[in-house]
């Protein structure tokens, strides 16, 4: 993949990139369902948004061959960390659905993974690098990992985890990925039900015929672990004593505005 660097925003820049489309929620008369936004969501790759934040490492690329945007949170090389947050709030006291497609490669074994984070701090937070997956110490969040890595505290060099205040040292809950996590990209969808707090997490390989497979369902108060009602999305990425190449495009946000 031929990426072409765009020329570096200065912090608290807009890039032209549609992070987040975002309207009231209109539920239907007699709903029980909890309540969701309704409308359009659009990827990354559309037009001319103004809603995105990078810190640390993280840039805004293009693949050569097709113009496709990509946050590359990590470039390759050692002790790197890089988030990028919208910069547009939404409501955590609401259901949201994200879906993105990760690109996690370069070395073998790479490290050390990228994670998807609701939290409380703003659209600069940045943690800390290798193991800490560029969230470490980012407390006011719920984190959702792709860890590529095995860490002392780590099931395995390809889990998923979800990991409440900011330790990623101190697991929620973990899972075994079902497809590879580094070295091949794969699509994934996280779903947050307000109304039973219900954090679910499905990952599918980007091959003919892969499906959509559910790896986390957990209860959690998202709302409650932000520290805040109103709060920022986005992803954080590190390396270590080993290193990646850490993609995100195709990153869209269906969410109710706070």
């Amino acid at each position: 993949m031929r990426l072409s660097r765009s020329s570096r925003l200065p912090r608290g820049g807009l890039l032209a990139a549609a992070v987040l489309s975002i309207s009231a929620a209109a539920p239907a008369a007699g709903a029980v369902a909890a309540p969701r936004a309704m409308h359009e969501s659009h990827p990354i790759t559309d037009g001319s948004g103004k809603h995105l934040e990078l810190n640390g490492t993280a840039e805004m690329l293009t693949r050569a061959s097709t113009g496709t945007r990509v946050i590359q949170l990590t470039r390759g090389g050692y002790k790197q960390i890089g988030s990028a947050w919208s910069t547009e709030r939404v409501d955590l006291k609401r259901s949201f659905e994200t879906s993105f497609t990760a690109f996690l490669h370069h070395d073998r074994p790479g490290a050390d993974g990228i994670a998807f984070l609701a939290q409380g701090h703003g659209p600069r937070a940045l943690g800390g690098w290798g193991g800490g997956l560029g969230y470490r110490g980012i407390r006011k969040s719920v984190a959702v990992e792709f860890d590529t890595f095995q860490n002392s505290t780590d099931p395995s060099s390809n889990h998923l985890a979800v990991v409440l205040g900011g330790n990623p040292d101190r697991h929620h809950k973990t899972a075994d990925a079902a497809i590879p996590l580094y070295g091949k990209p794969f699509a994934a969808r996280i779903s947050y039900d307000a109304g039973h707090e219900r954090l679910r997490v499905y990952v599918r390989g980007l091959y003919k015929q892969a499906r959509s497979q559910l790896m986390l369902d957990e209860k959690v108060d998202v709302a409650h672990w932000a520290g805040v009602s109103e709060g920022w999305l986005g992803f954080t990425g590190a390396t270590g004593d080993r290193v990646s190449h850490q993609d995100i495009y195709d990153w869209t946000v269906d969410a109710p505005k706070a």
